[in-house]
């Protein structure tokens, strides 16, 4: 697969980004890191919040590349995409996909179903996707880099 594959089965289409929404995404993506750092905030606030932050800075990534996810499974297309755009292997994107999994259910189904560890691991990995992003993007669309 790869990113025009994504594109010619509408999951993704084509986008024009530009530095100003790159920075946008960004702080997005900064904000969430700090949030998800609160102290006293359960477990699954936690996971959340940085869980929000990898999707920030994912969309990034596919922006810079000249992309934007379909609404119909926007999370699961944007952590797939990372393949394409940051060079994730594929172990990598499966962590991602089964924390985006464990995020649904602790949202949406069962309280307690995020531990502090796994909340400190997508806090941890949420702070190592947005460095990535942004060194992804410094190489490969300078330009789209924010000022």
């Amino acid at each position: 697969m790869s990113l025009e594959s994504y594109s010619r089965n509408r999951w993704i289409r084509r986008h024009d980004s530009s530095s100003r929404e790159i920075a946008a995404l960004f702080a997005l993506a900064d904000r969430d890191i700090e949030q998800s750092q609160v102290p006293g905030l359960g477990p699954e606030w936690r996971f959340d919040i940085a869980y929000n932050s990898t999707l920030q800075s994912a969309t990034a990534a596919l922006a810079a590349a000249g992309f934007r996810a379909e609404r119909s499974n926007k999370h699961l297309r944007v952590i797939e995409c990372r393949e394409f755009t940051v060079g994730l292997d594929k172990t990598q994107v499966r962590v991602l996909d089964k924390f985006r999994r464990k995020r649904h259910v602790a949202v949406y189904e069962q309280v307690g179903s995020i531990s502090n560890l796994e909340a400190a691991e997508m806090v941890e990995m949420a702070k190592e996707i947005r460095r990535r992003v942004e060194t992804w993007i410094s190489t490969q669309y300078p330009e789209l880099l924010p000022s």
